[in-house]
């Protein structure tokens, strides 16, 4: 079945990176065809751990850059052909400034009414889950220069970002809302960030057919949204130090999202419950389960038309069984605080133009769960409480 659906998922790409080319070199562009693109440059200052590069040395680090460009066109009027390419510079993440297919589709809208729109996409989809992981990688989609890090993880972003298969979906209008349905399978995009991230060791992962499930409510045209948002992540899980130490592992996040609108504030809030395991191992010491969770709260205010102000705290701990890393501790394994982080975080954004922004943002945080470890090769080496400042200027067309 994966090697089914990845030939599959494979097929359909070449045919829409054909098709892309092919209306590159036309003459005369459909009506329908649009290209738009983005840009972004970060500087980075931190008084203790590093964060996407060495950012707490004097001069900061320059670390965080994000190129990107999309195009899409209409063949018909139920299809929609849609791709981006990303080019991205975090930190020490393996992939640095490696162009990659942030997500490729090849859309057919099945029916298509006032009522009701039911379709399905075939190709490299964003995974649906909470409010901003399918716009996570556009700056002008984001509440912050950071999104927050307890959900929006970006140490082992590739664990949850996209998946090569289908998806279907379904647009249900009422009076007063929408309800959107959507659901796939496919095969995560799991690359060296979740490697690391899961374990100092490097174990090698390798995506393995996975699910995922999102319903959301928009009341009043988005005054009010409601969602939850479920998926089983699966990979397998091959030990670089011990041949024959081989299993599988297994991420199930349950999603719960609310957001309210008003005309110049809007409220977010998530909570994120996160199971973990590894299974199928012929050595017991390898089999383990974990529970973790996370929430933010955020609030945002237009100040005026071109400038907001962002206020957020976010929380997430590895265990609920072990909150404050105690035991974890105890048995040798790193430091308490890298079970757990609280960040405060507060930030001002202003649009100089419709496609120019400028942002500035602290973070005051204690623990380091979500510290990169590209960046950092030593928990040990690591500070508990530490602050972080960024700026950055990103342009959009």
């Amino acid at each position: 079945m994966i090697n089914v659906l990845r030939s599959a998922t494979q097929r359909w790409l070449s045919v829409l990176g054909v098709t892309f080319a092919a209306q590159a070199q036309a003459v005369e562009m459909p009506d329908t065809f649009q290209v738009h693109g983005f840009m972004s440059q970060a500087l980075i200052l931190t008084d203790h751990n590093d964060f996407f590069g060495p950012s707490s040395r004097d001069t900061g680090s320059l670390e965080y850059t994000e190129l990107g460009l999309n195009a899409s066109f209409r063949p018909r009027s139920n299809v929609l052909v849609a791709g981006q390419v990303l080019s991205r510079k975090a930190g020490g993440y393996g992939d640095a400034w490696k162009p990659t297919l942030d997500y490729g589709v090849i859309d057919y809208q099945l029916l298509s009414g006032e009522r009701r729109v039911l379709g399905l996409q075939v190709g490299r989809f964003k995974n649906p889950f909470g409010i901003y992981n399918q716009t996570r990688d556009v700056p002008s989609t984001r509440a912050g220069i950071l999104l927050p890090q307890s959900i929006y993880f970006d140490r082992s972003r590739s664990l949850g970002l996209a998946s090569d298969g289908i998806t279907v979906y379904d647009e249900e209008r009422f009076s007063r809302g929408t309800l959107y349905i959507q659901g796939g399978l496919g095969i995560p995009q799991v690359n060296g960030d979740a490697e690391i991230s899961l374990s100092p060791t490097k174990p090698s992962l390798d995506g393995r057919l996975s699910s995922i499930l999102q319903v959301l409510y928009a009341h009043d045209g988005g005054r009010v949204n409601l969602g939850v948002s479920a998926a089983r992540v699966r990979s397998s899980f091959q030990s670089r130090q011990n041949s024959s130490a081989k299993g599988e592992f297994i991420f199930q996040p349950v999603i719960l999202s609310a957001q309210y609108n008003a005309e110049r504030w809007s409220l977010t809030a998530e909570y994120e419950y996160q199971h973990k395991e590894l299974k199928d191992f012929d050595n017991d010491i390898y089999n383990s389960t974990a529970d973790g969770e996370s929430w933010y709260v955020q609030y945002q205010f237009r100040l005026t038309p071109d400038w907001q102000w962002l206020l957020r705290y976010d929380q997430t701990v590895s265990d609920r069984n072990d909150r404050e890393g105690s035991r974890y501790a105890s048995e040798g394994r790193g430091p308490s605080y890298s079970r757990f982080a609280r960040d405060l975080s507060t930030g001002i954004k202003w649009s100089l133009s419709s496609r120019w922004m400028v942002q500035a943002e602290w973070h005051h945080v204690d623990g380091t769960a979500w510290l990169p470890r590209q960046d950092n090769e030593s928990d040990e080496e690591t500070t508990r409480r530490w602050n972080m400042l960024l700026f950055q200027t990103s342009y959009s067309f």
